[in-house]
């Protein structure tokens, strides 16, 4: 690479369980974007590749995962990082969706795009969806994840995912039920068994996943 490179700040290269998603379970290495709380480390994308090919190559891993606090704001920065790696692992781009104009540069790099939406009092679905669209659209494997609150009402789940099954019929969507319902013991309500029942009708690929928590767990 020549010239100056793209530099982030992150919360460390970590390597754990993914926690949510299509690939819970998977044990991953991540490039994880600070958030406002966290402590950051300030990366040039030649640090970057450096580190990774160096943790990768002393331990085995599933998966490259990007994640963290607005994922795609640093899509210049992924760009040339992964150019510069060659990654020979498969990538997962987790993103809450919330740009969908920074995904295009990215979609020949990534081997799944990953968009999560977190349940507030008001979620942000459209821009969510539009970026699952582009991904579609690429033919890049696409994922919905709904990682819900106790009080997320069943008809706005089964609205988003009618909405995602309309964008693209091989969108792949998990339904996290909250950990909160999970607290509660071992033995989920039968809400979420008629949930999915619903969701399934609605479309082909929808399953019902319990997060890994952390410290294991990361995303």
């Amino acid at each position: 690479m020549s010239g100056a490179m793209q530099t982030a700040a992150l919360a460390g290269v970590p390597s754990g369980i993914q926690s949510a998603g299509v690939w819970t379970g998977r044990r991953q290495l991540f490039i994880r974007f600070a958030g406002e709380a966290e402590t950051a480390t300030m990366y040039t994308s030649g640090a970057l590749v450096r580190e990774l090919a160096k943790i990768s190559s002393r331990a085995s891993f599933h998966s490259i995962c990007a994640a963290g606090r607005d994922t795609l704001g640093n899509a210049p920065f992924l760009v040339e990082t992964l150019t510069a790696l060659k990654p020979t692992l498969p990538v997962m781009l987790d993103t809450d969706g919330q740009r969908p104009d920074a995904l295009p540069p990215l979609l020949s790099l990534v081997t799944l795009v990953q968009v999560t939406v977190n349940f507030t009092s008001n979620p942000a679905t459209e821009q969510a969806l539009e970026t699952l669209g582009v991904a579609a659209k690429s033919g890049v494997r696409h994922a919905l994840v709904l990682a819900t609150r106790d009080d997320t009402p069943d008809p706005l789940m089964l609205r988003v995912v009618e909405q995602a099954s309309a964008v693209s019929k091989k969108t792949q969507i998990v339904v996290h039920p909250s950990p909160a319902a999970v607290d509660r013991g071992a033995t989920l309500e039968r809400r979420w068994a008629s949930l999915l029942e619903t969701a399934s009708a609605q479309h082909p690929d929808v399953r019902l996943v319990l997060r890994v928590p952390p410290p294991a767990g990361l995303r």
